[in-house]
Order: structure tokens, then sequence, then C-alpha cells
């Protein structure tokens, strides 16, 4: 039967396989020449070869058949109507190979693949209305940019992030630390729906995982893994967002926190994170400043003679406020706020959100003095 397995199928066996962390999966692969299926027909020894495969680990990949129904698994996916994909497929997040330990597969809900940057926006279940308020804002206004709002689909902060996000039409993902089929919190299937009409639901465990002590770290890993940076907007000093955030640092990731009132318990996490490094954000302004600060600090493209300019690729894409305001640039200009509304006719929020988008696409940066001029 081994034989007649897709590399597909062998990798769903592997992902699924009890008490096998993805660390010691991809060390396997790394081994067997990235082909899943040279795992499940190996021996014993030459399983062990393998540093951290001991024989609990070589017993549960030898006798995979009796964890694993192919068949009865294979029927959740169509009948939930998901995909299990894999670090080879167009969907899989790019930025989440980059992990030391990244899922070998995920189940997917939804179409979305990730084309767009992302920004994980998460936080305490238990929440103020200032909080809601705070993460639904930034989960709009990040969408509105262009960025996927990421979050775990938890009450509280997450369940307002992604609802940010829909009220203007953007995409966001949720994580989940249950398998797909398990909506958790169970008052969140309405919104579990919506994602997956124009986003994506994700999750590394089979159907029906239950969610534990073991699986929401390793979620909270996914959903750092899979963003350019985490936003934190309300956290006690032990709360999940806190390992989250954790997990960020580790992997290179940008970490943002939101202040809150000092007597308030749900904001000691964030300025804990605000004492130990992290960015204070006070706006959507501070991720782009932290983004284009990075984006300077990486070599750039030459751009030879007869090749088109930045602006001149992306100018099918804008909207027309935005071509308006990038237009307004011509000749080197340094233009604020009101200058720029005053050139294009646009009000001043109308210039707000353009130039948000425009610093986003690389098109402008601001500067120290608060004005903005056109990149190279």
């Amino acid at each position: 039967m081994t034989d007649s397995l897709t590399e597909r199928q062998a990798f769903m066996i592997l992902n699924d396989l009890p008490n096998i962390g993805p660390i010691t999966l991809n060390r396997l692969l790394g081994e067997f020449g990235g082909d899943p299926r040279e795992i499940l027909v190996a021996n014993k020894r030459r399983l062990e070869s393998v540093r951290g495969v001991g024989p609990e680990t070589s017993a549960a990949l030898l006798a995979w058949r009796t964890h694993f129904d192919l068949a009865r698994e294979e029927e959740r996916l169509a009948k939930a109507g998901a995909t299990f994909i894999t670090g080879r497929d167009e969907g899989y997040p790019k930025l989440l190979k980059e992990i030391h330990d990244p899922p070998i597969g995920l189940y997917r809900k939804g179409n979305y693949l990730f084309e767009h940057p992302c920004i994980a926006v998460v936080g305490s279940r238990r929440t103020t209305l200032y909080g809601q308020s705070v993460a639904k804002k930034l989960g709009a206004q990040l969408a509105q940019l262009g960025f996927c709002v990421v979050s775990g689909l938890a009450r509280g902060i997450d369940t307002a992030a992604h609802e940010g996000a829909l009220s203007v039409g953007g995409k966001t993902a949720a994580v989940l630390g249950c398998g797909i089929d398990i909506v958790y919190p169970p008052e969140n299937l309405d919104l579990y729906r919506r994602i997956t009409e124009t986003g994506a639901v994700l999750s590394e465990f089979p159907f029906g995982r239950k969610a534990d002590k073991q699986s929401f770290p390793m979620r909270n890993r996914v959903v750092s893994g899979i963003c350019e940076g985490v936003v934190v907007v309300e956290s006690d000093v032990q709360g999940g967002a806190m390992i989250t955030a954790r997990f960020a640092g580790e992997q290179g990731r940008l970490i943002f926190a939101v202040p809150g009132r000092i007597d308030q318990p749900s904001s000691a996490g964030c300025h804990q994170l605000i004492r130990d490094g992290a960015t204070l954000l006070t706006s959507v302004d501070d991720i782009l400043n932290e983004l284009n600060y990075l984006d300077g600090l990486r070599p750039k493209a030459i751009t030879t003679e007869g090749e088109s300019s930045v602006l001149e690729q992306l100018m099918p894409q804008l909207s027309e406020p935005e071509r308006k305001v990038a237009a307004a640039f011509g000749g080197g200009s340094l233009l604020g706020i009101d200058a720029l509304a005053a050139a294009t006719g646009l009000s001043s929020p109308e210039v707000s959100v353009a130039l948000m988008s425009l610093e986003l696409k690389r098109v402008v940066s601001k500067r120290a003095d608060g004005t903005f001029e056109a990149r190279n």
C-alpha cells in the first residue's frame, strides 16, 4: 500500500502521527531526500540512525497504519470542503517555511493563497472595550492597506481583529489550535464561515483534535511564523499572546505592543513587552515605519536603462486617490498632507489613507519632519 501512496498522502500521514514533533519530522525529511514516502518504508535501524529518533518514534512510524486511517481522513477532507497543503504548495505561507520548526503540512479551508504580507493582531480573551475597539480598528486599517490580518479566532482581541478586517472587505486568516472541523469558541461559527469565504482558516492538527495546553502554543508559533510582525493589543503577563510574542522574537519578526492603563491587568503584558524592547504602537503608521526602516537596510535592486520604475509597474494597481497623490510628487517634491490635499483636491483623510497605502507599496516614504517624498 505504501508504494501506491502519493507524496501528499504520505505528508498527511506523517503530519498526523502522534507524539512526533515538526522538528523531528523535518529532520527525517532532510535525511530521506525530502520524500515522505521513503520515511514510511524505512526499517527500524535506518529510522533510528536519524538524530532525535528513538524507539518510540520509530515504532509509531513503522505502525502508522494502526494510528492513521487514510481513507477516513480523505473522506473528512472532502466532506469539510478542506484541503491539505504542504510546503511545496502555492498556498503554504512563504514566511512560515523559514522558521526552524515549520509544520510539514496544514489543513486549510478557504482559497486565499497568502499573496500579501501578513500582520498578526493578538491578545487576551478577557478584554476591555478599549482593547476590542483598538483591535478592530487595527484590523480594518491593516486590511485597507493590503495586509492580511492573522489571528487565532479566539474570544476577545482575536475576534475583534478578524471582524475589523472583514468590515472593510479585507483579507484575514485564522490559525486554529484544534482540528479544522472544530469551531472554538462555538459562538464564532459565523465568523469562521465568513473568514473561509474570502480568507483562510488553517490548522496543522488532524480532524477531531481538541485544543489543549500543547496545541495552543503550537498554534501560536504558526501565527507569528506566517507574519512580518505581531501586534499585542491586550494581554496579562502570562497570556497566550505573550507566547506568540516570544515566538515572534525567536523567529526574527517585528513585535508591537499597544499601551494601556497602568492599573489594568490586561495591559500588564503589553507594558512588559515595551520594557523589553517591543515597539510601542499608537497607530498603523508605527508598523509602516518599522517595515520601511527594515526595507531600507535591504539591498536595493538597480534599475537599468529601459526598465520601468516601481511606480510605473504599480500604477495599474493603484486606486484613483493613490494615483493623484503619487503624481503630486513629480520633480522630487517634499509634501505634507495639507499640501497634497490642495494639490489633489482630496480631503485630508483621503490623502492620509492613500499615503499609508503608498508607503506600504514602497512608492513614497515619510521623512523625519513629517513630510513625504517619492522613493527612488
